[in-house]
C-alpha cells in the first residue's frame, strides 16, 4: 500500500473515531445539563457550569459534523482539511469539559 493511501486510511479511521465519540459527548453534556438543572433546582444554588456544558455540546457538535463532512468528501485536500478542523474542536471540547468538571465539582460541594 503507498503512503498516501496509507494516509487517506488512517485519516478516515481518525475521522470515524471523532464522529462517533463526539456525537456521545453531545449526548453527555446534555445529560449533565440536566443533572445540574435538577440540583440547582434542588439546593438553590446557580452555577455557569449548564451554560458552559451547553457551549461544550455545541463545540462538539462542530467536530461530528466536521469528521462527517471528511467522511463524505471526495477530495482529499478537503478531506483533510476537514479531519484537521474535526481533531482541534474536539480535543477543545475535551479540555472545557474538564474545565466544567471543576466548576461542577466546587458547585455542589
Amino acid at each position: 500500500m503507498n503512503s498516501a493511501r496509507l494516509k487517506k486510511t488512517l485519516a478516515e479511521d481518525i475521522s470515524v473515531h471523532i464522529f462517533t465519540v463526539s456525537a456521545a459527548m453531545v449526548g453527555v453534556c446534555l445529560t449533565v445539563i440536566g443533572l445540574i438543572r435538577i440540583v440547582i433546582s434542588i439546593r438553590k444554588i446557580d452555577t455557569l457550569a449548564d451554560d458552559l456544558l451547553a457551549a461544550d455540546a455545541l463545540i462538539f457538535l462542530v467536530a461530528c459534523v466536521c469528521s462527517y463532512g471528511a467522511l463524505r468528501t471526495r477530495r482529499s485536500r478537503r478531506m483533510y482539511g476537514l479531519e484537521r478542523t474535526a481533531d482541534i474542536t474536539f480535543i477543545i471540547g475535551l479540555v472545557l469539559m474538564v474545565v466544567i468538571c471543576g466548576f461542577v465539582t466546587y458547585a455542589i460541594v
